[in-house]
């Protein structure tokens, strides 16, 4: 080969390599993008719009919950469940699923393991039964605060970067706020130990109440303790002004979910408007998946929700 030919050959081989290298790249940053929740789905989205995504969706094992108090499907096959089935690779447990494993770190180690090799992420555990945080009887509520130091350390272990609790006190609006600010705080003393949040959703009684809820977080001071604004469990309280209210300390989101008509929207919850609110709140975190309908199956109602969810996604991502 002459020196001509040996010089037009380095370069074809350099240019071929140097376009080998940057699609490599390309790839490595597109996956690395979309991963986190059903890369086909989001790739074709990412390709139609490169602004970035407005929020990610995940899975809330509540969703489920039919289903698996129906021994079709064990806690330790969510992660799974929610990957292969549901194409989403985040997900939020509930612990009423796995209520005597907190402590069990044979257990726990096989869960995160299975997340690991199946590259979901475990955000959060939400906390039932385990006491009132707020209650009026101090030795009750002290515990109630110490029943959470395991789930604590549990969600520190798996990875998830918060617990949700409830605010559960008395009736008296006041006293209410004292008391469950009280059992808050120290219990997030605790948890910031460990880095994880301790965040309270709007689930029943005055917590479903967004002013008060505000009011209760603000007085416990401390930047590990928001909220987990649902967007179905404010009963009487306008949801739309409950979600505005509670944004303020959100460090998760539930889109909560019960029918759908014709068209696929929610027929209780404006889902544009509802995100368009989350969004200007300066959120772009996850979102999860609550499907807590009857007239669907779960697995129905949980797909009907993450194609509402990403509807409204894309119209965002347009605007």
């Amino acid at each position: 080969m002459n020196n001509e030919l040996q010089r037009r050959h380095f370069l074809q081989i350099a240019a071929a390599g140097g376009a080998a290298a940057l699609a490599s790249n390309a790839f490595g940053q597109e996956r690395k993008r979309v991963g986190e929740e059903g890369a086909s789905e989001a790739q074709k989205e990412n390709k139609a719009n490169a602004a970035p995504l407005p929020f990610k969706i995940s899975l809330a094992e509540w969703s489920l919950h039919r289903t698996i108090r129906a021994g079709k499907l064990d806690n330790l096959d969510f992660a799974k469940t929610a990957k292969e089935q549901f194409k989403i690779n985040a997900v939020e447990y509930v612990n009423q699923f796995f209520m005597d494993k907190a402590e069990d770190k044979k257990y726990l180690a096989d869960l995160k393991q299975r997340h690991e090799d199946l590259g979901v992420k475990c955000l959060l555990i939400m906390i039932d039964r385990e006491g009132a945080l707020g209650d009026a009887d101090d030795a009750k509520r002290t515990a109630a605060v110490e029943a959470h130091y395991k789930w604590v350390e549990a969600a520190k272990f798996l990875g998830c970067h918060s617990i949700r609790v409830n605010a559960q006190s008395t009736n008296d609006y006041e006293e209410a706020k004292k008391l469950a600010a009280d059992g808050l705080r120290r219990l997030s003393t605790f948890a910031a130990d460990h880095k994880i949040n301790v965040i309270v959703e709007n689930h029943g009684g005055l917590s479903s109440n967004g002013k008060w809820l505000v009011e209760t977080i603000g007085s416990v001071g401390l930047d590990n303790c928001g909220t987990l604004p649902d967007f179905g469990n404010f009963h009487d309280y306008d949801r739309y002004q409950g979600v505005t209210e509670t944004m303020k300390f959100a460090k998760s989101v539930s889109a909560k979910s019960h029918d759908f008509d014709e068209q696929g929207n929610e027929t209780k919850t404006d889902y544009a408007k509802m995100m368009k609110i989350v969004t200007d709140a300066g959120y772009n975190g996850f979102v999860g998946i609550e499907y807590e309908g009857s007239k669907l199956e779960e697995a129905e109602g949980i797909m009907a929700t993450k194609k509402l969810l990403m509807k409204v996604r894309r119209k965002m991502r347009n605007a």
